[in-house]
């Protein structure tokens, strides 16, 4: 019985958990994933939330979210449950070209408190590029007095896949006149060459009909093939040669328009015209490499001609070609691998990635304020950034994660003395000489119950034309701008309870010289005090109370209104010993600004 993992739904979900199985590398704090690229929409990549040590039913509240340079929509987060899945289509070679490595990198952010997860997502290659030759059909001209062994070269095929999926082998129809001759260097470019196994005669047979068909490594394995056309021709025998098949060379990134990259050399062993050689690009080269280098058709000088930039490519393959001038004409061709060497010529980037104000001035040592990260488009020592801090002050910059810094509390704050701050952060990369850049954070400190109340003061008035008393219970600490504050207002409620006693004693007078005067029949008798009110709009108002003659300002906040309450009043005639107190207590609360 032959086992067929296909046919077996069990070793299926085995062979997935084992392609999604997401690993923690132990102390870089980075989780990692990987999926097949043209995964479907919604295929399961990782349980991110369990994997991260976070509750489902926290993920909303945390205001739980995925970021990603570039494409952010390849991946996506279920809140409800947790699963990080595929969002639209993944295509390995769109995203990375010919990379050996691609991922993509997500920033997952929660907050309440401020955390951020770093998770790598390997897109791994499947074979789903065939090998394409430059041209559907190439005709090739070979003069019958070619000896056998005669080498004619040919452009070879492409794939688009990396690794296995992008070995190419060749194979030829049968065919009694040729062979496929297929070399390989160290940089495993496959020279591709056409070899005359028998003198031809043009007289017998004067074309030949070639298929020619390349096959990558992956599984299933794809074709591409192309149609080779052979034509007889009874002149000349000697097709130009490079001195080299590979041509290394390396460049400087920003080199001024007509910078000489390379000189590329071919040579001919035939006389006169067949002899002169012309040099040009391959038919196939990319419209990048045109618009960026110039071939001189005569000397075979390579030169710049355009922006040459390492952040943008970092290497280009230039197919040249020499051909004769002899009829018909033959051609080599030759590779020139041109790699890019980078210079500092990127600012540093800061971005603010959250920011947590204002800070509360009790706020403990440790407090995260704002997360910061920092990028450069260089490479190497042009692309290492560190941040410092100016000035130092009660804050200090704590590296969290390669290129990710968190601003926190270094030392405790009192809004009091300072309330607020603005600290510069300066990124500068290892360049020589070095860029930077300079990104400014304003930190606003919020106000704590850290300070004891004001003083409470209670004053008291008399109508005996006694001068007022003060007393005074000073609470510790509480001095400076408040004291003065306390002042103002005890000489406010004196001036106030002046003016109230002088406004009680004009009723009083008003009452008495009322009672005193010969009153009708019935006018004079036992009557009720009156309580007679002043709004701070100005109206009256009267109602029956007890006994009592005051005039406060109770705790909570002042009030503008004022209640006078006249004496009770006895039987007429009334007696001039008597005489009436009016106490005035003012309580000035802590709640009193």
């Amino acid at each position: 019985m032959v086992f067929s993992w296909r046919e077996d739904p069990g070793a299926q979900r085995l062979l997935l958990s084992l392609l999604f199985l997401a690993i923690w590398e132990e102390g870089s704090g980075q989780l990692h994933y990987s999926v097949l690229e043209e995964a479907k929409h919604g295929t399961f990549v990782g349980r991110i939330a369990q994997d991260l040590g976070l509750e489902l039913e926290d993920l909303v509240p945390r205001l739980f979210r995925v970021a990603s340079k570039g494409r952010a929509d390849l991946l996506e987060v279920n809140l409800q449950n947790g699963i990080l899945f595929v969002n639209s289509r993944i295509d390995r070679e769109e995203l990375c070209g010919r990379s050996a490595e691609c991922s993509v990198h997500l920033e997952v952010i929660v907050e309440r408190p401020l955390q951020v997860f770093h998770v790598e997502v390997e897109v791994k290659d499947i074979n789903d590029n065939p090998p394409v030759f430059p041209m559907a059909v190439k005709n090739l001209f070979i003069y019958e007095s070619r000896q056998p062994g005669s080498r004619f070269s040919l452009e070879g095929a492409s794939d688009a896949d990396i690794g296995a999926n992008s070995l190419l082998t060749y194979s030829l129809d049968s065919s009694e006149y040729f062979t496929l001759d297929v070399k390989r260097n160290d940089e495993e470019i496959k020279s591709l060459g056409l070899v005359l196994k028998k003198l031809l005669n043009r007289e017998d047979i004067p074309n030949h009909h070639l298929l020619i068909k390349a096959i990558d490594g992956g599984k299933p394995e794809l074709t591409g093939t192309t149609q080779l056309n052979v034509t007889v021709l009874d002149v000349n025998d000697n097709a130009p040669t490079f001195e080299k098949t590979v041509y290394k060379v390396r460049l400087f990134e920003n080199a001024p328009n007509g910078t000489l990259v390379v000189i590329v050399n071919a040579s001919d062993l035939d006389e006169g015209i067949n002899k002169d050689i012309e040099y040009s690009f391959n038919t196939d080269i990319s419209a990048d490499i045109l618009s960026k280098f110039h071939l001189d058709p005569v000397n075979g000088y390579i030169s710049v001609k355009g922006k040459i930039d390492f952040e943008e490519t970092k290497s280009y393959e230039i197919q040249v070609e020499a051909i004769d001038k002899g009829t018909p004409p033959m051609a080599d061709h030759c590779t020139v691998l041109v790699e890019i060497v980078d210079t500092n010529d990127n600012v540093p980037e800061l971005y603010i990635k959250s920011l947590s104000l204002p800070v509360l001035e009790n706020s403990p040592v440790g407090t995260v304020i704002a997360l910061i990260s920092v990028s450069d488009q260089d490479s190497g020592a042009n692309g290492q950034v560190t941040c410092s801090l100016t000035p130092y002050g009660p804050f200090k910059l704590v590296s969290t994660f390669k290129n990710y810094y968190s601003l926190v509390l270094d030392s405790a704050l009192d809004r009091e003395s300072i309330s607020d701050y603005t600290v510069v952060v300066t990124a500068r990369d290892g360049g020589s000489p070095s860029l930077w850049a300079t990104a400014s954070v304003s930190v606003e400190v919020a106000d704590g119950n850290d300070n004891t109340a004001p003083p409470t003061v209670l004053v008291s008035l008399v109508d005996s034309g006694q001068a007022p008393k003060a007393s005074s219970r000073a609470m510790v600490g509480a001095a400076g701008p408040e004291s003065t504050l306390v002042d103002v207002n005890v000489y406010l409620i004196i001036a106030i309870c002046a003016v109230s006693s002088l406004l009680v004693l004009t009723l009083l007078l008003y009452t008495a010289l009322r009672c005193s005067a010969p009153p009708p029949e019935g006018a004079c008798g036992p009557g009720k005090p009156t309580l007679v009110c002043s709004s701070a709009v100005g109206s009256w108002s009267y109602s029956q109370q007890r006994r009592s003659q005051r005039v406060c300002s109770g705790e909570g906040p002042p009030k503008t209104d004022l209640m006078a309450f006249s004496p009770s009043l006895p039987p007429c005639p009334v007696s001039g010993d008597s005489r009436e107190q009016l106490a005035v207590d003012v309580d000035l609360s802590d709640k009193m600004q």
